[in-house]
């Protein structure tokens, strides 16, 4: 009988402490998770020629990428320069006052390697979201002046460059 009860105490301690520490690691993950924050991408409407508008202000989402820092040490993307190549795909937009705080149209570019979305005000353009499609990755460029999102397979890229440094902002897609 007293080993029966020494088996059950045992047994009991066990559980016990199996509890306690699935008990301490859910509440462990839990307070991790309920610090963050997820909202859902917001998709934009296709239409038949590539490119699509939706007159709101962009979300921030948690699938947008913070941009690198630039430390002293690490070398930033080189400046692409225009090619003949490029075909010029939006050449304006339309916004309601200028500069970069004011919303624009929101447009959307497919490619062969991905689709950027861009916010298009007056003055100046801001990265809405960039998805690279299957087998393809992704880069992204952000200056004062322009944005270029590169989208990589093998040797294929395709480039989404938006500038706005002389005028309204104009997109432009290039394959190489």
């Amino acid at each position: 009988m007293a080993e029966m009860f020494r088996g059950l105490v045992h047994v009991l301690a066990w559980s016990l402490a199996t509890g306690a520490a699935v008990t301490l690691s859910w509440w462990g993950v839990h307070t991790v998770m309920a610090g963050t924050a997820y909202d859902p991408p917001r998709a934009l409407p296709i239409t038949a020629g590539g490119a699509t508008t939706q007159g709101s202000k962009p979300v921030t989402s948690s699938t947008e990428r913070p941009e690198p820092s630039r430390s002293p040490g690490r070398k930033t993307a080189p400046s692409p320069a225009p090619t003949p190549s490029r075909t010029a795909v939006a050449s304006t937009a339309t916004g309601s006052s200028p500069g970069a705080s004011s919303p624009g149209q929101v447009r959307s570019y497919d490619t062969a390697g991905g689709r950027a979305a861009f916010d298009l005000g007056a003055t100046s353009a801001a990265l809405v979201s960039a998805t690279p499609g299957p087998g393809w990755s992704m880069q992204v460029w952000k200056t004062e002046s322009w944005i270029r999102v590169e989208f990589t397979s093998g040797a294929q890229r395709v480039s989404v460059f938006c500038t706005w440094h002389d005028g309204p902002p104009h997109v432009e897609i290039g394959n190489y």
